[in-house]
């Protein structure tokens, strides 16, 4: 691992040594670590590039982590990663991407994602993006996570993109059983003339299932962002979902809510507020001493956190 690999690992999987557990590192195509335990066990795919990773029942407090960093320029890379978390498992796993481009050929990567919770288990999913490297050069990237959860299971994931991402189209859909959580947030800053797109669709079959989803952005320069939601009830159930987005310059964010009640007992919400940073926060910073674009950096810091 050079410093470029050590930086990019460090930002977006908070890896600053070869983990203890179950890992599998991913560098231009090509896995260069991979660790298995008894308790995680990771299977490459023998039909297209990706991994399985199986969880086993009744596993807990235990962690897998696998990222992927692009470092070549011009590189398309497209990986195909299944979990199968067992009854009763309580499991961290720590994915996301960077990319560092060293010229200016675009460079992408597109993971896919597909979660099989099984009954009573619970799983933290932490997702991090970061774009490094030569300006001129494009960075994108499309995840897509698919969530199938079975009874009384939670997941909770965390999808993080702060800087240097030229494109990104991000899809995540989920179905939930009787009595299944899931909790997503989302943070997501643009500059320039970057664009990104998120989607979620979630559909609430189970009774007493319940979504709760919090989008935090914050768009600058000539950036765009269109944020999309679709929660569908069933049946008895609660979903909510909560947009917040900040306005900078001449940048745009685009907020559609769909909800969809199929059942008398569905009780859904979606709320949604895009505005600029209020003029009062920045001139009390600014009389502690900062100036407007110091104000400013430490306001978005501070909605961001």
């Amino acid at each position: 691992m050079n410093n470029i690999d050590k930086k990019l690992l460090s930002e977006i999987a908070d890896l600053h040594t070869i983990p203890e557990g179950s890992y599998n590192i991913r560098k231009d195509g090509e896995v260069v670590q991979r660790n298995t335990t008894a308790e995680i066990d990771i299977v490459p795919k023998k039909n297209k590039p990706g991994i399985d990773i199986i969880i086993a029942p009744n596993t807990k407090n235990k962690s897998c982590h696998i990222p992927v960093i692009l470092t070549k320029a011009g590189l398309t890379d497209t990986t195909y990663n299944d979990f199968f978390v067992g009854d009763n498992a309580e499991v961290t796993i720590v994915a996301g991407c960077g990319i560092h481009c060293g010229g200016p050929q675009k460079s992408e990567h597109d993971g896919i994602h597909s979660f099989h919770l099984g009954k009573n288990c619970s799983v933290k999913y932490i997702e991090k993006h970061l774009g490094l490297g030569d300006e001129n050069a494009e960075k994108i990237m499309n995840p897509t996570t698919k969530i199938v959860m079975d009874e009384n299971s939670h997941f909770e994931m965390q999808t993080i993109q702060l800087g240097g991402v030229t494109y990104s189209n991000r899809k995540t859909t989920a179905k939930l059983k009787e009595n299944a959580t899931l909790s997503i947030v989302e943070k997501i800053l643009t500059t320039e003339n970057q664009i990104a797109k998120t989607t979620f669709k979630v559909e609430l079959e189970g009774k007493k299932s319940s979504v709760h989803v919090v989008s935090r952005s914050v768009a600058k320069d000539n950036s765009f962002q269109e944020f999309t939601s679709n929660i569908i009830g069933n049946t008895e159930c609660f979903g909510h979902v909560e947009c917040d987005g900040i306005v900078v310059d001449n940048a745009k964010v685009i907020s559609t809510p769909k909800i969809v009640a199929n059942n008398a007992n569905a009780s859904l919400v979606h709320e949604a507020a895009i505005g600029k940073i209020a003029g009062e926060q920045l001139t009390k910073l600014m009389s502690l001493g900062l100036t407007k674009a110091q104000a400013e950096k430490e306001i978005i810091k501070g909605f961001l956190n």
